[in-house]
């Protein structure tokens, strides 16, 4: 057979197969596959992968660009947020006149990263504001804080000044400032506010605790318009007229301090309380000099004899006696090495309204052994006297009960020895002995009696309480209560002297006087109490240094002149039958004129 021929005619040469590559040479291609890439074939890869660095890399870069010209002035805006001080509620009176308000003021503050030459900051700053401390400003200017305070509540000519100044990192932010337009009136229910405007005492801090401090650690951020002002119980007016005549009256008997409030008996509402020496709380740097204590609230004093009201009252209502009831006080009340003595000793048998308008201690002792230990402890326990006084204001003082309570003690405490109690606890029980048997509890806030007595215990009878108002009545006509016996407004009134005790024992050239009075007597509205702290004798008062010589001539000045303010007209006809529940149980009562008629 011929060979196959090619094209040219030439025999065709035959072809060898081709050889399969090996296993080994097969994985190395493929491997050579992976790490290299052919440039023709990839460019779409790698344009992609550029692209998304590129995005990355300028995202990176625009925060650090945002970040290196922003993050000051967030952090400045939100230290300066927390540091400004919060708004407050306006604080009114009764009649809505302003007690305590907010304002705007400008405060100067500092970025300390921001200042070049601290020390010629420190020195430019201090000229233009002398009572900043150059140390403390140094030490906040060296600091890493970004924000601190310089001055704050500038006045604008000091603002204008540092303005000049021209520092850079120094600037200006308008906050909140406290602000008590009456000046120290009312200060000790007021109370007052740190730089902050956080409430350090009285209803500032009672507010405080009542849910704005909890709204601002929050973080919620309030509007003055929407926080709904604050009405208190106080009269301005009247918390004037009691103050200015508490002035006079400590300038007049040359006592240490003195104090004075008035109570609301049906509604338990204090309309005006001011206890001096006092301070201004725009400038509060003297309120926590011991002197200036709130002495109706933070003060516990022994009440002497208007303690007395309350152990009678405590009598009438076991039923250990009567109107009518006759006491031994012939002779001094011995207990073992202590021998009790009435100031005004009558030397006889005294029935219970003598034994209450001559202040026999022998009387009332008596009466009080008559009810026993167990029950004197317990009628005052149930009149508040053994525990604190919770009002709104956060200030308030503990009681001194004695820890071994016997007889001698339940004779001394009867006339107002041994136990000492807050004055406006003691006008609270008072209150209750004159308001018909309901023990009301005091309060700063205004409110209405029908909100008063919803929840008052009743803690002695009415015609206990009508008893009570018909002593202190009589009292004032021909005990020691005369001083208040003004003529039209019918008031009742009960003088109290206890010795104070100096290194633990009493001293008989120095006492505490106390007086309280009801007006009027038939139909009691108010009760007044005024309070002196060491008054002396003078000529004037005969040598007296006793109440009715000092604290009960003040309250009267008050009552006179603040009795139209508590539209307690005075009353030409004084009432014929003022004590009708005594009247039905026989007990006869006929009015003598009083005082200028």
């Amino acid at each position: 057979m011929s060979e196959p021929m090619d094209p040219q005619g030439a025999p065709e040469t035959p072809q060898p197969e081709p050889q399969r590559p090996s296993l080994r040479s097969r994985l190395a291609l493929h491997a050579h596959n992976l790490v290299h890439t052919h440039i023709d074939k990839s460019t779409w890869r790698i344009r992609l992968v550029a692209l998304g660095f590129a995005c990355l890399f300028g995202v990176i870069g625009g925060r650090l660009v945002y970040l290196g010209f922003k993050p000051e002035q967030q952090s400045l805006r939100r230290a300066a947020s927390e540091a400004v001080s919060r708004p407050r509620p306006q604080i009114l009176d009764r009649n809505g006149e302003v007690l305590a308000t907010d304002i705007k003021v400008m405060s100067v503050f500092a970025e300390p990263r921001r200042i070049v030459d601290k020390d010629e900051a420190v020195e430019l700053l201090t000229a233009v504001l002398p009572d900043v401390n150059a140390k403390e400003l140094r030490e906040r200017l060296g600091s890493r804080k970004g924000f601190v305070w310089i001055k704050r509540g500038i006045k604008p000519k000091e603002q204008e000044e540092v303005f000049r100044l021209g520092l850079p990192g120094v600037g200006f932010l308008p906050e909140n400032k406290r602000v008590y337009p009456n000046g120290p009136l009312a200060a000790h229910v007021l109370g007052f506010t740190n730089v902050d405007n956080i409430g350090i005492a009285g209803i500032e801090k009672y507010i405080d605790g009542m849910g704005l401090n909890d709204l601002t650690m929050a973080g919620f951020r309030l509007d003055p318009a929407d926080l709904k002002p604050v009405r208190l119980s106080l009269d301005l007016r009247v918390t004037h007229a009691i103050r200015d005549e508490l002035i006079k009256g400590i300038d007049r008997f040359k006592a240490k301090a003195g104090a004075a409030a008035i109570l609301d008996v049906n509604t338990g509402e204090i309309i005006a309380l001011a206890s001096l020496p006092d301070y201004d709380p725009n400038n509060p740097s003297d309120a926590l000099e011991p002197l200036r204590i709130n002495r109706m609230n933070v003060g516990v004093y022994e009440m002497g004899s208007t303690f007395k009201a309350i152990s009678i009252a405590m009598a009438l209502e076991a039923n250990k006696v009567n109107l009518n009831s006759r006491i031994d006080a012939r002779d001094s009340l011995r207990y073992g090495k202590f021998t009790i003595h009435d100031f005004h000793a009558q030397h006889r048998v005294l029935s219970v309204p003598e034994v209450f308008t001559y202040s026999s201690n022998i009387g009332t002792a008596r009466m009080a052994l008559m009810v026993g230990v167990e029950g004197h402890k317990a009628f005052l326990r149930k009149m508040g006297q053994l525990e604190r006084l919770r009002t709104e204001l956060p200030e308030s003082a503990e009681p001194l009960v004695p820890r071994r309570w016997g007889e001698l003690n339940t004779i001394t405490i009867a006339f107002g020895q041994g136990l000492n109690v807050a004055p406006l606890q003691a006008m609270m029980a008072v209150g209750a002995l004159s308001n018909g048997g309901q023990l009301i509890t005091p309060t700063f806030l205004k409110r209405s009696e029908e909100e008063a007595r919803a929840n008052a215990p009743h803690v002695v009878r009415p015609e206990v309480s009508e008893a009570m108002r018909y002593l202190m009545r009589l009292n004032a006509e021909k005990g020691s209560a005369r001083t208040v016996d003004i003529r039209g407004y019918f008031v009742g009134g009960k003088t109290g002297t206890a010795d104070k005790i100096i290194r633990g024992h009493y001293a008989k050239d120095r006492v505490f006087t106390t007086f309280m009075a009801i007006a009027p007597s038939d139909k009691p509205r108010y009760l007044f109490l005024t309070l002196m702290d060491e008054p002396q004798a003078s000529a004037e008062t005969h040598g007296y240094r006793t109440a009715a010589w000092n604290s009960g001539v003040v309250t009267g000045k008050i009552i006179e002149r603040v009795a139209n303010m508590l539209n307690l007209p005075p009353r030409l006809d004084l009432p014929t039958q003022p004590f009708p529940l005594l009247a039905k149980l026989g007990y006869g009562y006929v009015n003598t004129p009083s005082k200028g008629n």
